[in-house]
């Protein structure tokens, strides 16, 4: 290719960013000379289009590492510099704890640019993925032989979580606990959610209690009038309104159950008579949520919302708590208790495990640990 016609193609694709930027002007576009970093697990820099995960960048050789190591091929399809999905799956998706501990233990992560010519231009069309396309991720063998579905379209956190957790069980690998409870909790397939709010002798065991029950996703303790309530959110998809009740009652924590509507009321009345109370008023939240979780230096590590429910359980049962963390997690954790007073921010009810987790990063870099 003559200097002449690279130029024209380079000045080709810097028309198509410019008129994407202009035709999305909410979005977030950059050009080649202005590209935003972010700090990736191993200290060094990555364009925010990638995250925080440290991805290898060769196809030929991550291949080769992937064989030498037994591990699958996590590959992604990326636009950089890209608009505001890509930027945006680069902020939110790429940069969650749990799926930078998956691709950086489990798999051998490879990024390849799809808006650039040489190898990656021939990894692209090996593939047949589309130059300048919203980010694509494949998770393969080394030989290519596809672990799992092609990631693209849903750009969320839970659709790349299935599909991890498909591929390591397609391998016959185990899934990590981490990685599973975040898969049952964001994956797209599990979000038909209903709550169900019920008293008990003591919100504290009552929430520990209940925060075991497989297809509960969240808890919330706190009062309805004077009747110390827990207020969970269940996957109807694995436990259904009265099987909630059924097992709160087996576990003494539905002496009252207050409904929210009339079919709610039906199913309760059924099951505990006069003591089903139609209710609108709003659970107040307890000052101490997740009290045995909120007595440990395990409060100060960023979790969701799930897993906060199973180690808060897992302490007041004096359980392998951390069999149900991630490895950087448990990195965090021995960095708190080395340094208690560092100024560790209780991570308990963050609605931003990723943002609470830069902030956690922060004092952890600052006392030289690397996340």
């Amino acid at each position: 290719m003559n200097t002449q016609t690279s130029v024209s193609i380079v000045s080709r694709r810097s028309i198509l960013l410019m008129v994407a930027c202009l035709m999305f002007g909410g979005l977030s576009c950059v050009s080649n000379g202005d590209v935003a970093s972010v700090r990736r697990s191993d200290g060094q820099r990555n364009p925010r289009e990638l995250g925080a995960v440290a991805w290898n960048r060769g196809f030929d050789s991550a291949a080769a590492m992937a064989r030498t190591t037994d591990k699958p091929l996590l590959v992604l399809f990326q636009e950089v510099p890209g608009c505001g999905t890509c930027t945006d799956y680069g902020d939110q998706v790429l940069s969650h704890p749990f799926i930078i501990d998956a691709a950086e233990t489990l798999f051998v992560p490879v990024a390849i640019y799809n808006n650039i010519e040489g190898d990656d231009e021939r990894v692209l069309n090996m593939f047949k993925e589309k130059a300048w396309n919203n980010p694509v991720v494949r998770i393969m063998t080394p030989d290519r032989r596809p672990l799992a579905p092609r990631v693209a379209d849903d750009h969320s956190v839970g659709q790349l979580a299935e599909a991890i957790v498909a591929s390591l069980v397609a391998t016959d690998r185990s899934v990590p606990a981490y990685l599973a409870m975040l898969a049952e909790e964001s994956a797209p397939s599990k979000r038909q959610t209903e709550t169900a709010t019920l008293a008990m002798h003591c919100f504290w065991e009552g929430e520990s209690a209940l925060g075991n029950v497989p297809g509960i996703l969240s808890t919330q303790a706190g009062f309805v009038g004077k009747d110390e309530v827990v207020e969970v959110t269940f996957d109807r998809g694995r436990i259904d309104y009265a099987s909630v009740i059924k097992k709160a009652q087996s576990l003494d924590c539905a002496s009252r159950v207050y409904t929210r509507d009339d079919r709610q009321q039906r199913e309760a009345s059924q099951l505990v008579s006069t003591n089903a109370m139609r209710s609108n008023e709003r659970v107040r939240p307890d000052k101490q949520p997740k009290y045995y979780l909120a007595q440990t230096p395990y409060q100060f590590v960023p979790m969701t919302d799930l897993q906060a429910m199973r180690v808060n359980h897992a302490i007041h049962e004096k359980g392998d708590v951390d069999a149900l963390l991630s490895p950087s997690q448990i990195k965090l954790l021995e960095t708190v208790r080395r340094n208690p007073n560092a100024g560790w921010e209780s991570a308990i009810g963050s609605p931003d495990i990723v943002a609470s987790w830069k902030k956690a990063s922060v004092i952890a870099r600052r006392l030289g640990a690397s996340r």
